[in-house]
């Protein structure tokens, strides 16, 4: 009898470490996805705020042909007809 006390003692310390040792790699994996996704979602920023700037450089390229439109017509208008 003791024998079998001593057996169910072992196997259920076996399955407790089972458990934890369960419950230690989904944590990892958890961790793991998380950190994963903290990555994408930084990549996700930069590309964004890389596409804003390029925008905004585009924008300032825009006005600044504008404005030399402008100086040319204003200098033809001078030269007169």
């Amino acid at each position: 009898m003791n024998t079998l006390k001593l057996f169910s003692e072992k196997e259920r310390d076996y399955h407790a470490y089972q458990s934890r040792q369960n419950y230690l790699r989904e944590q990892r994996t958890i961790q793991i996805e998380r950190e994963e996704d903290l990555r994408a979602m930084e990549k996700m920023q930069q590309e964004l705020e890389r596409e804003r700037m390029e925008k905004q450089a585009a924008l300032q390229r825009e006005k600044s042909a504008q404005a030399e439109i402008e100086r040319l017509k204003a200098l033809l208008a001078q030269s007169g007809p």
